[in-house]
């Protein structure tokens, strides 16, 4: 299987630079909806088997161009939203989102115990987007599924599965309003084999 790792377009809390994680989260911005029709221009050729989103407002606007030109209907995956901020939602101060990432990067460094404050675990994390990517390979078998998600939790699942990349690798590459990460599913696991314009061998 391939997959389509597509973080979802500019909010409003991404202009305040707010942790937005609840239900269901700010709308697109008008920029956020440029964006999302640019992904479907550059997504439709591709072959897309199947597109999945988060149950978060943002995501199901964001596919919703791409889902138009294909004729495919979305399906809801809540296990693919974003790490859930918690004691820390809304917060935009510049220490919550350094904690906020600290804890994801740690997740993806291999430390899955430690529990985001007053959240989740990379434990749970790791669990539900699992879960998830289980649902789209029995429906698209070896196809191309596309995943509207959020933009820690594809940079930490994509640092810690896949094979030809490290957790520094990760880490160290931000994931702008609908970047990607391409990965190909082989016997040995996941290979990255695109990130934002990135190509990764």
């Amino acid at each position: 299987m391939r997959l389509v790792l597509v973080r979802h377009g500019q909010t409003t809390a991404n202009v305040n630079l707010e942790l937005d994680t609840a239900e269901p989260g700010a709308p697109l911005t008008p920029l956020g909806h440029e964006q999302a029709a640019a992904v479907a221009d550059v997504l439709s050729p591709e072959g897309v088997s199947a597109i999945f989103t988060s149950h978060l407002t943002r995501t199901g606007q964001t596919a919703a161009p791409l889902a138009r030109q294909l004729g495919l209907e979305p399906v809801v995956l809540p296990g693919i939203r974003e790490i859930i901020a918690a004691d820390l939602e809304m917060r935009s101060d510049l220490d919550s989102v350094i904690e906020y990432h600290r804890v994801a990067n740690a997740w993806c460094h291999g430390d899955l115990d430690v529990r985001m404050r007053g959240g989740e675990t990379g434990h749970e994390v790791f669990a539900r987007y699992n879960a998830a990517i289980d649902v789209a390979r029995e429906r698209v078998g070896d196809g191309v599924a596309v995943f509207f998600s959020h933009g820690a939790v594809i940079r930490t699942w994509s640092g810690y599965h896949a094979r030809n990349v490290d957790a520094d690798f990760a880490t160290s590459r931000i994931l702008l309003n609908t970047g990607m990460v391409v990965l190909d599913e082989g016997p040995a696991g996941w290979l990255v084999r695109r990130w934002m314009d990135e190509s990764v061998g």
